[in-house]
């Protein structure tokens, strides 16, 4: 289990006492334990897919983090956040290029006959069970509104 596989990478970090390593994992680790207390307590393990959501949330926080931090001028915080992205990254499947996920909203669209923007939230309803977890929600968002809008 994934669970498990992050447990064990956290000791091999705190052995070879690589600080970042170490606060990224402690950090999943520690939001993983809140989702089982929010879905059932003390008895609930969480799955594989549970933990990958956990983490996508995570690196949600983090994309977002660095778009706000650049804003701010303080790269020093922004470099911080990528590098704990890119950790984060490591554990989630990898992710669909562009390209695919256009030809996915376009199929999608024609599929409900989907024309105008304010169909998006069908669009979104049908498109993301297709993409989830292999493409960024934000990214998908922006496709379906441009394809839209054309």
């Amino acid at each position: 289990m994934l669970k498990q596989k992050i447990q064990e990478e956290l000791k091999q970090a705190m052995l070879a006492q690589d600080v970042l390593k170490t606060s990224v994992l402690r950090m999943v680790k520690s939001a993983i334990t809140y989702y089982e207390i929010q879905k059932g307590g003390a008895g609930y393990e969480a799955t594989d897919e549970d933990v990958l959501s956990v983490i996508q949330k995570e690196a949600k926080q983090r994309r977002d983090s660095i778009e706000e931090y650049k804003k701010a001028n303080r790269q020093d915080l922004a470099d911080k956040e990528i590098k704990e992205l890119e950790m984060l990254q490591a554990y989630l499947p990898q992710q669909m290029p562009e390209e695919q996920i256009r030809e996915i909203v376009l199929d999608t669209i024609r599929e409900i006959n989907a024309t105008s923007v304010a169909e998006m939230g069908k669009v979104m309803g049908a498109l993301m069970p297709k993409v989830k977890g292999k493409a960024d929600g934000g990214l998908v968002s922006k496709i379906v509104k441009e394809s839209l809008n054309s």
